[in-house]
């Protein structure tokens, strides 16, 4: 038997977080090492994974196949196709600089204190549980990733929001403006909204995973792909259309897609950095992830039917997110509605059923990973400084902390999707791609790169520019940890905004599939080429 290196690829971290939540508790800066030891072990396989895919060959590679439970159909069955490569290399990629940039964020308040200079009490924090949370959000993420049995991927995706909860509810913000006892209970509720949501979208799938049991007879992805391609598994209308909203719903709400994106400003606004990294650049790449895999693989006709809604929907998350980011006075909230906003960008790209379209869904979400987690960990390192999240207490950053101020804004810019940054490739392959079936769809998205301008730029003036404020006059530049948390990734923005060909050759052999699943070719130029004759 080949080696697992899929199984051993999501089991790492998995392992990983057991050994950390198991040290002593006096030893907790042994707990981080271990748990940034793992990350790096993790990313090193999945540059293995990268290295063995090969995009021109099968569909599905690396797989692995196991009986389960046998009663049932269920199957431990893994495999990768280039999108599901990229998006394990981004999860592996990040989790080492969320490790690293939440460093001292599950320590002993008063230890905090000394570190960032703000105001804390004598409570303490488990720091092993804190890192092993994180690793075990990486394992079930990962082997979302991989998975193609539909029930494996389930429970996958339902338990990753245990830990979730945790992150959220019990290692909060600790910039929070009010009482311990007031940001207490904003973490609260933003976790039980958490996870009542996605909860929500869960059962509802769980649902739809028993109904596509009933009539295909087993969880396989390429089985259930298989016959229904030979013509063995024919699914009537009102079915497939009904288990396919079963299975968008779901999604839809992890993605989020407005008008189910409600939980992720009070996720993220009560998240500490690092976990509001972990949301938005990690966990939520799962739902735009599993339209491309399972409803368009699963539900092609239903997909095609439901395309006009979910265009309009996505369509009104790049405004509507947009709009709201600018109106924000939280710098961590503004973030997040801009996450809608660029959330609406990759469904709408997912939708578009076009190759460009799908190809710059897939990049935008690792561009959007990058580039989210260079802006909202400098974001981090800016408010533990200051103590506070709201914009109108800063003011003249640039003057004290140059390089805090200039990575700041490169994130920024790469968040505006300016041209040379990553984001920039991404979000143009989707407005040509959209603009190419839905032209009038793709006009109005453009408002979306107006306002992120807009609540971009501002948010830099407010916080950097102008003079400098007494509490601000103080703060330290970056430290070496946080320079070797953001560089790498402000590296990686210009590069792939340069060069995405290396990513690019991974994803359109498995976008082409995908096209073929949808039974959907590119429509011809409206405008044919001519030629012109030279005098």
């Amino acid at each position: 038997m080949s080696f697992p290196l899929l199984t051993v690829t999501a089991a790492v971290p998995a392992v990983g977080a057991i050994l950390t939540a198991a040290v002593p508790a006096a030893r907790r800066t042994a707990a981080k090492w271990l748990a940034l030891l793992v990350s790096l072990v993790t990313l090193v396989l999945a540059a293995v994974v990268m290295v063995r895919f090969e995009p021109g060959g099968d569909r599905y590679q690396l797989t692995e196949s196991h009986a389960w439970i046998k009663d049932f159909g269920v199957r431990y069955e893994l495999g990768v196709d280039g999108i599901g490569v990229a998006l394990i290399a981004l999860t592996a990629l990040l989790i080492p600089f969320i490790v690293l940039a939440g460093w001292h964020d599950a320590d002993p308040l008063e230890d905090a204190a000394s570190i960032s200079g703000s105001a804390a009490g004598s409570r303490w924090r488990p720091t092993q549980g804190f890192f092993a949370l994180i690793l075990m959000v990486e394992a079930m993420v990962i082997l979302s990733f991989e998975a193609t049995d539909v029930f494996l991927f389930y429970i996958m995706f339902e338990a990753m929001l245990i830990p979730m909860y945790f992150l959220i509810g019990g290692f909060g913000d600790r910039a929070h403006a009010g009482s311990d006892e007031n940001a207490a209970a904003q973490r609260s509720y933003a976790a039980v909204k958490f996870l009542l949501y996605n909860l929500v979208g869960g059962l509802i799938m769980l649902a739809a995973v028993i109904g596509l049991y009933v009539v295909a007879g087993n969880f396989s992805l390429t089985e259930i792909a298989a016959a229904r391609a030979d013509g063995s598994l024919e699914m009537a209308t009102t079915t497939e259309r009904l288990l396919f909203l079963g299975f968008f719903f779901a999604f839809a709400v992890k993605a989020p897609l407005w008008p189910l994106h409600t939980w992720l400003p009070n996720a993220m606004g009560e998240a500490t950095a690092p976990v509001a990294v972990l949301i938005t650049a990690v966990v939520d790449k799962v739902g735009t992830f599993a339209m491309l895999r399972f409803c368009l693989g699963l539900f092609p006709e239903a997909s095609k039917w439901a395309t006009p809604v979910i265009i309009a929907l996505a369509l009104v998350s790049i405004v509507y997110g947009a709009l709201l980011a600018v109106g924000q006075r939280d710098i961590k909230r503004l973030v997040a509605y801009a996450s809608i906003s660029h959330f609406g960008f990759i469904i709408m790209g997912i939708f578009a059923m076009t190759s460009q379209g799908q190809s710059g869904a897939t990049l935008y979400m690792v561009n959007h990973g990058i580039s989210t987690a260079a802006l909202m960990l400098v974001a981090g390192f800016l408010i533990s400084r200051r103590g506070s999240r709201l914009i109108a207490d800063y003011g003249g950053v640039q003057k004290v902390a140059p390089v805090l101020a200039g990575t700041f804004l490169i994130g920024g810019l790469a968040t505006l999707s300016l041209p040379g940054l990553a984001p920039f490739v991404s979000e143009f392959l989707v407005l040509v791609g959209t603009f190419a079936r839905y032209p009038v769809a793709g006009i109005i998205a453009t408002t979306g790169i107006v306002l992120a301008a807009l609540y971009t730029l501002v948010l830099y003036q407010r916080t950097m520019t102008g003079p400098v404020t007494e509490k601000v006059r103080t703060m330290p530049d970056l430290r070496v940890r946080e320079l070797v948390v953001v560089a790498p990734l402000i590296a990686l923005l210009i590069f792939l905004g340069v060069f995405p060909k290396p990513l690019t050759d991974i994803v359109n052999p498995a976008v082409g599939h995908t096209m073929s699943d949808v039974q959907q070719s590119d429509p011809q130029p409206t405008v044919p080429l001519q030629t012109v004759e030279a005098k």
